[in-house]
């Protein structure tokens, strides 16, 4: 739905918005110190896993990469056929 600049405060992360099928919206922050920066565009699709945390605009997902300590479940973003993790 809507890109928005890099949060470059502390580790970097690409931020984007989707909506989800009931018409809400969710913010995904996406490790790029982590993980490859995705070349999404607006009306694109992408899947996902991640750490999900509420708030009054629909909450937010992040956690969209591999642990670096092998200890967690990582996350991941699929973008056209490409795992980004």
């Amino acid at each position: 739905k809507r890109l928005i600049p890099d949060d470059n405060d502390g580790a970097r992360h690409q931020r984007f918005v989707l909506q989800l099928a009931d018409r809400h919206t969710l913010l995904i922050a996406h490790n790029i110190d982590i993980a490859d920066r995705i070349p999404v565009a607006v009306g694109d699709r992408v899947n996902f896993r991640g750490l999900y945390e509420w708030n009054d605009l629909g909450g937010l997902v992040h956690w969209t990469h591999e642990d670096p300590m092998g200890k967690e479940d990582g996350g991941w973003v699929r973008y056209r056929n490409r795992v980004y993790a």
